[in-house]
Order: C-alpha cells, then structure tokens, then sequence
C-alpha cells in the first residue's frame, strides 16, 4: 500500500477510480494500530497503545467520518459499538484462509443496507447502517 498508492495518481495507466483513490488516500490522515510496524511515513501516525481508547479519543474529537480496516481492529471496534456504517468491499478471489472479518462478536449488529455498487472486475462495494 505506501509503495504504490502515494503515486498512485501519476501512473500512466491509472483509472479514474484509482486515481481519486490514490489522492484520497494520500490526502487522508491515517492512523496505524500495531505492536510490530515502527516505522510509517507521509500522512500517518503509530499508535501502539489501546486501539479501542484511541479510537474512541479520535472519535470525540472532530465528528469527522473515520474507516477502520483489517478484521481485528474493525471486529475490536463493533464489539466496543464505535461502529455507525460498514462498508464491506468483496473481490472476486477465494483464497481458502485467514482472519475472520467480525470474529467473536458478543452479539448480533443489525445492518441496514445503504449502498450496493459494483465494479471493473467484479468487485462489489457494499455499504450498511448500524443506526437507523
């Protein structure tokens, strides 16, 4: 990800898509949960402390949408009820392994479909509610 996607919009076969993801990308502040990752570069920080607190404290502080991605931390953050809309992004590969995306949730989240959009290559976007 911070190999290509700085550039991102410079590449001569960039799509539309790619190109407004590589800015958005670049432009947005991030913030990195990790206790192994001591070193991140341009627009983002590392936090290693607890993931649920700060996000919590960043929440608070300008209202402002956030995205938490990777099935631990997006899990972590449903079961602490951070979460008011998840967009779950499918891509057309099986690969028969890894972390579950909301493993060992306490209880049931009802979602309430917002959104659905499909993509070049047939990856869906698909976007719900937590709250009505």
């Amino acid at each position: 990800m911070s190999s290509y996607w700085p550039t991102g919009d410079q590449q001569p076969d960039a799509t539309p898509a790619e190109i407004e993801f590589a800015r958005n990308r670049r432009d947005t502040p991030k913030v990195v949960f990790s206790s192994a990752t001591v070193e991140v570069d341009g627009n983002t920080r590392l936090a290693t402390g607890d993931a649920v607190a700060e996000i919590t404290r960043l929440k608070a502080e300008d209202g402002e949408p956030m995205r938490a991605g990777g099935a631990t931390l997006a899990g972590a953050a449903v079961r602490a009820g951070l979460i008011d809309e998840c967009t779950i992004v499918t891509h057309p590969v099986l690969v028969g392994g890894g972390t579950p995306f909301f493993a060992a949730l306490d209880s049931w989240v009802n979602l309430n479909l917002v959104e659905t959009r499909t993509f070049p290559g047939g990856v869906v976007l698909t976007r719900y509610g937590t709250r009505r």
